[in-house]
């Protein structure tokens, strides 16, 4: 069984014996949401939210250190973070205001370059749910109890090779009967994995580049499902099936290589920070033979790991050249640019930007998503903020906004005033 997105498919709830049943279109059960595009499909929200911001429903503790976002699926959250002497994974329960349900060991605590513990955000597929930990530990649990099923080692079991010293922070992808992920090096950059063993199905043995922090994401071009992920060294397309290189377009990508790809129509637009600038490819197909052309490249776009959102013919973010930027996707032409709150990640709902400041304060904006210019609707600032830079992204699910702060996770109420 499978949704109009394969990634997604059944989530089991409550008993062992109790029939599955699918994601519902509110349901955040992966990273960037359903589609992986990070636009929540909900509407009739809060259309401002006062000087206080919205209502805040609960606020939990005790999910620990670290910069994962969350999954929602019905009324069970899934985040990571390190505690003591191991990373983990936690299902909390809404019902129960952010209630810990069970908590699971992935792998060893801490983390490259001074930012400690775990940077992806776990992967609900049904009865199971799928976790990379910043060391490369990538897991299966149960989604009921967090029992294990299997564990792989992107390096000690696939050979897997990084950019840099960060450590692995891709959300891996659920698609049909695999778990693709990126090990990245000489065995192959992606990797499909049975998602009921963790057996290896296939190695992008064509494409060897090492993995960067991107995460993969699926689509069809000319009848032909495939995979786009981006490297420091190019951006690709994988087939489905069996892991063959459809096509790869250089594109020199510098220290680390973050944000998700962007897809539309044919076109494949990337974008990452450290001066590199943003590209848009258009991708042909021929009789099964796919070439990857460069219609733009520009430092108008720099976005370092907020985020971008494609709302019609735009692309709405942060760029470290221009602050808050509005930019025609066909053309590379900026639209208009707006320091806004600074620099932070995005996440689109009911044709507005949620846009959360990694600062000090944790400023939180609700923006109208146009392109006439940057206009604020609201704006507050994150109560409970940490000390630690403010980097998972706003997730909205079920008429709820959810932010993660370190050890805390806030629920606010985007529908009642």
């Amino acid at each position: 069984m499978s949704t109009t997105y394969p990634c997604v498919l059944l989530f089991f709830i409550g008993l062992a014996f109790a029939a599955p049943h699918r994601v519902a279109a509110e349901d955040w059960p992966q990273w960037r949401g359903l589609k992986r595009d990070g636009i929540s499909p909900e509407t009739g929200l809060l259309k401002s939210w006062g000087s206080n911001g919205p209502a805040v429903l609960w606020m939990a503790r005790g999910i620990g250190s670290g910069y994962s976002s969350v999954a929602v699926v019905g009324n069970r959250i899934y985040t990571m973070g390190d505690a003591g002497d191991s990373s983990f994974v936690h299902a909390l329960n809404a019902a129960e205001k952010g209630k810990i349900a069970w908590s699971s060991r992935v792998g060893k605590p801490g983390g490259g370059g001074g930012y400690a513990g775990p940077r992806a955000t776990p992967t609900v597929d049904g009865e199971r749910v799928y976790v990379l930990g910043q060391f490369g530990d990538l897991v299966c649990l149960k989604a009921t109890d967090g029992k294990e099923v299997w564990h792989k080692n992107l390096k000690a079991d696939l050979g897997g090779e990084m950019m840099s010293h960060w450590g692995y922070s891709e959300s891996v992808l659920v698609d049909g009967e695999n778990v693709i992920c990126t090990p990245g090096g000489k065995s192959g950059t992606l990797a499909a994995l049975d998602r009921r063993t963790g057996d290896v199905v296939w190695r992008s043995t064509e494409l060897t580049d090492r993995a960067a922090y991107a995460s993969t994401i699926p689509v069809e071009i000319g009848g032909v499902r495939q995979y786009i992920q981006l490297t420091d060294a190019s951006v690709a397309g994988i087939a489905a099936e069996n892991g063959k290189l459809l096509w790869q377009a250089p594109r020199r990508g510098s220290t680390a290589v973050i944000p998700t790809p962007v897809y539309k129509d044919g076109h494949v637009f990337v974008t990452s920070g450290y001066r590199v600038g943003c590209n848009l490819f258009r991708i042909g197909s021929n009789g099964g033979k796919f070439s990857a052309t460069q219609v733009y490249a520009n430092h108008d776009f720099e976005n370092h790991h907020g985020g971008v959102v494609l709302l019609g013919d735009y692309i709405y973010g942060h760029s470290d050249s221009r602050g808050w930027t509005c930019m025609e996707f066909k053309t590379g032409n900026v639209i208009w640019s707006s320091p806004g709150i600074g620099k932070g990640s995005v996440t689109a709902v009911d044709g507005k930007l949620i846009c959360r400041s990694e600062k000090s304060r944790g400023t939180i904006a609700l923006v109208e998503a146009s392109p006439d210019g940057y206009k604020e609707l609201s704006r507050f600032d994150q109560p409970e903020r940490g000390l630690k830079e403010a980097w998972p992204h706003p997730v909205v699910s079920g008429g709820r906004l959810y932010i993660r702060d370190m050890d805390v996770l806030l629920c606010f109420d985007l529908k009642k005033k």
